[in-house]
């Protein structure tokens, strides 16, 4: 079975009501699945897109413990190959709003269906920022990355572009420092917006230049990014920087919107959530990137997952 065989053409048929409906197919939503049904639930997962979701946008993941190195894609359609083993039903549909008061709960979807749920968790992940700009979808995952973390290892002792200056854009050049030769900030401000300790911690790399009061009109590359168009705000001038690697930094966006007045969020639009992932809606959960949380990796989203479930089965189910 291919990878848009898992995402298009298998649709469960949808019931009325189960015992837990996870909103997003992504790693935290697939991970709480497995865990309904080996506990003796009865889940479904409602997936607006592809299954997996934002892993499909990496080109390599190097720290998911068994894998040396996998295709984001892959990863993705071993997880959803492994939900299906346990007979775990995915629909493919957008949930619009819920109904979150009394004991039992529902999902509305974009067709107008009903789903009722005795327990319902939220995983619909974060989207990051993106630039807007000309070539900026056709490097995604070719020298566009939006994760230090996930992709920092693949630009070692090259020059690299971070877009940002705020304190993720910092703490994440901190790290990349590590590794890369020589890092360029474009900053769209005439200075850095970060904390002044990180501003000294990456000064002293000995690594960074900056370029402030300037936009990315564009990106240009081959297979690989190989520079980027720049325009300062304040003359107008437009420079070319060769590069062989972009960080985009400007921030992440919760896929929450359809919660708003419904949960808590933070200022920022992340769910909060308890250590059990409950929020303060007794029976609805919040896992992975859409969650107010420090870390967000593939693995901390799926540990989620089995927290959330592991909780919910022992306090809505037990007996």
């Amino acid at each position: 079975m291919s990878f848009f065989e898992l995402g298009s053409a298998k649709k469960a048929e949808i019931e009325d009501r189960y015992d837990i409906v996870i909103i997003g197919g992504g790693p935290g939503g697939i991970t709480a699945s497995i865990y309904a049904m080996q506990a003796g639930l009865k889940p479904l997962i409602i997936e607006k897109a592809i299954d997996g979701g934002q892993m499909n946008n990496t080109q390599a993941v190097e720290n998911w413990t068994g894998f040396t190195s996998v295709g984001g894609m892959e990863l993705s359609e071993k997880m959803a190959e492994h939900a299906r083993a346990f007979d775990v039903p995915f629909f493919y549909g957008e949930v619009v709003d819920v109904e979150l008061e009394g004991p039992e709960k529902a999902v509305i979807l974009d067709n107008g269906r009903r789903v009722a749920s005795r327990v319902i968790i939220v995983a619909t992940g974060s989207n990051p920022r993106s630039l807007g700009v000309e070539g900026e979808e056709a490097f995604k995952g070719r020298g566009i990355s939006y994760c230090a973390t996930c992709d920092g290892h693949f630009f070692t002792d090259k020059h690299i572009a971070v877009i940002g200056g705020g304190n993720s854009a910092l703490d994440e050049s901190i790290y990349l420092s590590k590794m890369i030769r020589k890092i360029t900030i474009v900053q769209n401000l005439p200075k850095l917006t970060a904390d002044k300790l990180l501003q000294d911690k990456l000064n002293a790399t000995g690594k960074v230049e900056y370029i402030f009061s300037s936009v990315v009109e564009s990106i240009e590359g081959d297979t690989q990014v190989r520079a980027i168009k720049i325009r300062n705000q304040e003359t107008g001038e437009t420079t070319k920087l060769p590069i062989e690697g972009m960080f985009v930094f400007i921030g992440l966006l919760p896929n929450s919107g359809f919660l708003k007045g419904k949960l808590p969020l933070n200022r920022f639009g992340y769910i909060q959530t308890d250590g059990n992932m409950e929020t303060e809606v007794k029976g609805v959960y919040a896992i992975g990137d859409v969650r107010e949380k420090e870390v967000r990796q593939i693995v901390t989203a799926a540990a989620d997952g089995a927290i959330a479930v592991y909780h919910a089965a022992r306090t809505y189910f037990d007996g």
